[in-house]
């Protein structure tokens, strides 16, 4: 008899571990917004309030939202940005001087054009002589 009771009280006690172990699961994703300060901490609290119903299929999802969030860098896209306008930057930088030399260019062919041309003199005779 002690050991049925006993049975039923192991069950009933791994039943509610079991059931505040999912709970506490469920909310990993809220706690880690929580510590990061994330702008969208309650509606990941929520979201993993939800995840329960569909049975945590979404968490891995609430997951990746809370972790990608971080106070000193945001969304991590600020860096990109800086990048991308310092590539930007020297674009232009490398189309001026592309537009540059090509005035140059022209410059210098209109030069060339405006002078006669003067043939280099050969000396024929000495590479005669060599033969």
């Amino acid at each position: 008899m002690f050991l049925d009771y006993f049975a039923l009280g192991l069950l009933v006690f791994v039943a509610l571990v079991i059931f505040y172990g999912i709970i506490v699961i469920h909310d990993i994703p809220y706690e880690i917004a929580k510590e990061r300060e994330h702008p969208h901490q309650d509606a990941i609290h929520y979201a993993g309030w939800v995840s329960l119903f569909t049975l945590h299929a979404i968490w891995p999802f609430l997951w990746i939202w809370a972790t990608l969030w971080r106070k000193e860098r945001g969304w991590g896209f600020q860096k990109l940005e800086e990048e991308q306008h310092d590539i930007h930057h020297r674009v232009d930088t490398l189309i001026d001087q592309v537009s540059q030399l090509q005035q140059e260019i022209a410059q210098l062919k209109a030069d060339a054009a405006s002078k006669p041309s003067v043939a280099p003199s050969v000396n024929v005779d000495r590479h005669e002589e060599e033969q």
